[in-house]
Parts: C-alpha cells; sequence; structure tokens
C-alpha cells in the first residue's frame, strides 16, 4: 500500500526569461515503512520536492497524496495542524531550541497540539537515541551528532506517516553520520516509518531501500 502518491508534479518559478521549471512532471509512489534516498546535484529539485511532499511550499500543477490525504488542496489551518500530526521534519541545522532541554526538544511538537506528553513513548525514544544520560542538558552541551539524535526523536515523537530529512549529516563528521544513517534505518524499521532523505553522499544514500534522482527537476530510479 502506497504511503505517499506524487502525480504529475509541476513546480514553476518566475515567467518568460525569468521562468525556471524546478519539478518537471514528477510521480512516483512509496510504501509504508519504506527508506528512500534522493540524490542529486544542487539546485537539481530535491530540495524543492522534499518541501511540496511536507506541504512547506504549493505545486504549480499535480497532486501529493500522504496517506490517502490531498495535502494540495487542504487549506493553511487545517494543513498546519495534518503536518504537525503526521509528518516528521529532521533538517540539516538541528532546529533545536536553545532554551530547552533534551526531553524538552523532543515533546515539544505534542505541547504544541495542545495534547499531554506520552512520557512511556519518551522513556522508549530516549533508550533507542541513547540519550537518557543526556535527557536534561541543553543543546549547547550536546555534541553535533547528539543534537542531531534530539532532532530524530523530536520528528518521531508525534508517531507520524513520514519523515522527512533534508540533509540530516550535512553538519557531521563521517562517524556521526553513519551513526545517524544507522539510527534511521532502525527507527524505520522498529517503528514502521517512511522516511524519506536528501543527501549528496552516495555512500550514505546505497544504505536505503531505494534511491530516486533528481536532475534538472525530473526524478528516475537510480
Amino acid at each position: 500500500m502506497s504511503l505517499l502518491e506524487v502525480k504529475n508534479l509541476y513546480k514553476i518559478y518566475g515567467s518568460k526569461d525569468t521562468r525556471v521549471e524546478a519539478l518537471k512532471d514528477v510521480s512516483f509512489e512509496i510504501s509504508k515503512g519504506e527508506f528512500v534516498a534522493i540524490v542529486g546535484e544542487s539546485g537539481s529539485g530535491k530540495s524543492t520536492l522534499l518541501n511540496m511532499i511536507g506541504g512547506l511550499d504549493k505545486p504549480t500543477s499535480g497532486d501529493v497524496f500522504v496517506d490517502g490525504n490531498d495535502i494540495k488542496n487542504m487549506k493553511d489551518n487545517a494543513l498546519t495542524i495534518f503536518r504537525r500530526r503526521n509528518i516528521g521534519f529532521i533538517f540539516q541545522a538541528f532546529n533545536l531550541i536553545p532554551e530547552l532541554t533534551v526531553e524538552q526538544n523532543i515533546i515539544y511538537p505534542m505541547l504544541l497540539d495542545y495534547q499531554k506528553p506520552d512520557m512511556e513513548y519518551l522513556e522508549e525514544l530516549l533508550t533507542v537515541l541513547n540519550l537518557k544520560d543526556r535527557r536534561k542538558h541543553l543543546p549547547a552541551q550536546l555534541s553535533g551528532g547528539q543534537q542531531q539524535r534530539v532532532a530524530i526523536g523530536r520528528a518521531l515523537y508525534t508517531r507520524p506517516s513520514i519523515i522527512l530529512a533534508d540533509e540530516p549529516t550535512g553538519n557531521l563528521d563521517s562517524k556521526n553520520s553513519r551513526e545517524v544513517i544507522a539510527l534511521l534505518k532502525e527507527t524505520s524499521a522498529k517503528y514502521e516509518q517512511t522516511i524519506i532523505m536528501i543527501t549528496h553522499n552516495r555512500s550514505l544514500a546505497s544504505t536505503a531501500d531505494r534511491i530516486l534522482q533528481v536532475s534538472d527537476g525530473i526524478v528516475t530510479a537510480w
């Protein structure tokens, strides 16, 4: 069963002499629990594609369905709530709140949604992420690899249908990069998470279940 369906997606910026086709008739499906890597050169359209999938930007034409939900035609308030509950984001820059501890950063999305935190699940995640002894630490007291593990925990905490990771190892050394990718694969299997990861690193991409190549706005299997 397809968790994500992308159909005939176009994204066009500008017009006439400044017209740029960032995405050109992109169509593919991703199944529940798949770990898919998206590779491509800078400016190829891969980040634009991730933004369309995550509902952070709207396509010029075409459709995106996440777990059967048409996110392109959702109104802004409904889309914000849907993203918060169904899509987890992991960014290269971590985007942790510096004044909050590890555990506070992880449960923050649940608090934004005015829901009671699931403390049992928090304990499980802290164990899986090897962060139990860092739970009261602030981001500035953590290594880069530890900060990215907190960001992964935050993305997992709402039990989203899909996790979108945009260059999640971009600020990490090779050892921490391998550890983060291994952790993503482990959590994908353990929690049946569908993960889509953008990366420039083809060696890391090769650990995914499937690779999609983006070149000049066109997506092909790799």
